[in-house]
């Protein structure tokens, strides 16, 4: 029993059911967390969290809101646009998939959300609108990437 004068907050449960119904987990690219961002990405649509409690939107997926700390989460479509934040050109070989020089940047989405991706388009500069387009990958849900307007 709490001393009197303690006020205790209950905990909330951060994790999710387990459950053997993820195929893309299975795959090694999703976890019950970013499921259903992968699966809508399979689709070619571009999600991020809303928080039902304070309306924020959030990215990358986590089971609580940052804004408000509230698990009334729920996934909604992105306009898939938005504006960069920052850029840098990558030269060096990082992974098998992205051959060097190519462009990273950091895009503001419109919702709100901030989200690292590949440039695609050629040319670009902070401060761009871009759109997004997607790369597919073998086996496994397409990579949201984008281009400039």
């Amino acid at each position: 029993m709490a001393p009197e004068g303690l006020h205790f907050r209950l905990l909330q449960l951060w994790c999710w059911p387990v459950s053997d119904t993820f195929p893309l987990s299975d795959l090694g690219a999703a976890d019950p967390t970013t499921e259903p961002f992968w699966t809508a990405c399979g689709d070619h649509r571009l999600v991020v969290q809303h928080c039902g409690a304070c309306g924020s939107h959030q990215f990358y997926p986590r089971p609580f809101c940052l804004a408000c700390e509230s698990n009334a989460l729920e996934w909604t479509e992105a306009k898939g646009t938005g504006t960069i934040y920052a850029l840098t050109t990558v030269r060096l070989a990082v992974v098998e998939d992205l051959s060097p020089p190519y462009l990273l940047a950091l895009v503001d989405l419109d919702e709100g959300p901030r989200l690292l991706t590949n440039i695609v388009s050629g040319p670009a500069r902070i401060g761009d609108r871009v759109h997004v387009d997607w790369r597919s990958r073998e086996g496994l849900p397409p990579v949201p990437v984008f281009r400039v307007t």
